[in-house]
């Protein structure tokens, strides 16, 4: 950076240095044109009927002669030293008028960056500087949003479940009708599982803020992704069955160990499972499959029920975003799960993409199998 700046103060001074040169020059050719002209003519004009004393004082007073010749050659190198300034002059004036409108709040100035000097870098620092402002001001105005955003979502996913079992054990405390037996394990189940749902979305919340924030330090230990995916489907089992689907756990090899925060891609894959379960009830069926290679493995989870629709695939990982809105009651969820995905792959150096098509809808993570979190964080 300091030599490029050196560089360009070089070539901004040279080009002055050559705009004096070249203005001197321009003042000595029109010297020696004069000195060699003037003369003569001043000899002619003795001869003829232009005589008079101003001719007379020319050609016999050599100060006179000399100081006109200085007059005019510092009159010529002014003006034509000026006229080569003059495009930088005009381009500091554009510089200076859009710091002004930048300082009265326009940031949509921009200055056409012109040669490579320092008013050019100057020009390039201010556009430069001009958009850094403007994507902090966008992102704080996200960030109002998305505050904004929270309150209401959260208001409403926990108030929800919490109006529900708020009623329910109203009933239970006989302030009503007397129960029977049945429908009092009735209502406590529901009241249970209502309990649960809403542990489940205060869990999504902080999960959420604390990957969002880098609040959670990584713990990378050696992990066996086939035999953690084969965990998390079987500790599924009870939601799959609910749900009328079964699952199959495909894989090239037996045993893959990879380089990893366990506790993190537990989540990850749970919420992809639990996610697959939500929306493929009417697919059936679950496919798990894992594809290990030399330096990574690629893990897809696929369902085969509902496809989500082009237009909303781009939008599947943004917080709060529920695919299939209309059914949002009935799926559940705070709209967390997949931006909770998508932080953990991004803390792994990992990628993740979708598809979605009458073949199923599938959700691909790819991982290093030699993760290096120091290289990731600083490399």
């Amino acid at each position: 950076m300091k030599n490029k700046k050196n560089d360009m103060q070089y070539r901004f001074r040279t080009r002055v240095i050559v705009n004096i040169l070249y203005s001197a020059l321009v003042s000595c050719l029109v010297e020696v044109f004069l000195v060699t002209n003037l003369g003569m003519l001043a000899r002619y004009a003795r001869e003829s009927q232009w005589n008079n004393a101003l001719m007379g004082l020319i050609y016999d007073s050599d100060t006179v002669i000399v100081l006109g010749y200085v007059m005019l050659g510092i009159m010529v190198f002014s003006v034509t030293f000026l006229l080569l300034q003059e495009r930088s002059m005009a381009y500091i004036g554009k510089i200076s008028d859009a710091v002004r409108d930048i300082s009265e709040g326009d940031l949509n100035t921009t200055i056409e960056v012109v040669g490579d000097d320092e008013f050019s870098a100057m020009a390039a620092n201010l556009n430069k500087m001009v958009e850094e402002i403007r994507q902090l001001m966008d992102k704080e105005r996200e960030a109002e949003r998305t505050k904004n955003e929270l309150i209401t979502n959260v208001a409403h996913d926990l108030r929800t479940p919490l109006t529900s079992i708020i009623g329910y054990l109203e009933i239970l405390s006989g302030k009503s009708a007397p129960l029977t037996p049945e429908m009092q394990t009735k209502y406590i189940d529901i009241a249970y599982s209502k309990s649960k749902r809403l542990e489940k979305l205060i869990e999504d919340l902080f999960g959420f803020t604390k990957l969002n924030y880098g609040r959670i330090s990584m713990r990378v230990t050696k992990v066996d992704i086939i035999k953690l995916l084969g965990q998390l489907l079987e500790e599924s089992y009870p939601n799959f069955s609910n749900k009328g689907l079964s699952y199959e756990l495909q894989s090239n090899v037996p045993a893959k160990v990879i380089l990893a925060d366990g506790n993190l891609l537990a989540r990850l894959f749970d919420n992809l499972i639990n996610n697959a379960i939500k929306y493929g009830a009417e697919g059936k069926r679950i496919l798990v499959k894992v594809h290990a290679a030399a330096e990574t493995v690629q893990v897809s989870v696929t369902n085969y029920g509902y496809v989500i629709p082009a237009e909303e695939l781009p939008l599947i990982f943004d917080k709060f975003y529920r695919v299939e809105q209309s059914r949002s009651t009935h799926t559940g969820g705070t709209g967390l799960g997949l931006a909770i995905v998508k932080n953990i792959v991004d803390m792994h150096g990992g990628d993740i993409t979708v598809k979605s098509d009458l073949n199923g809808t599938v959700f691909t993570v790819t991982l290093k199998v030699d993760f290096d979190i120091e290289r990731e964080n600083f490399g």
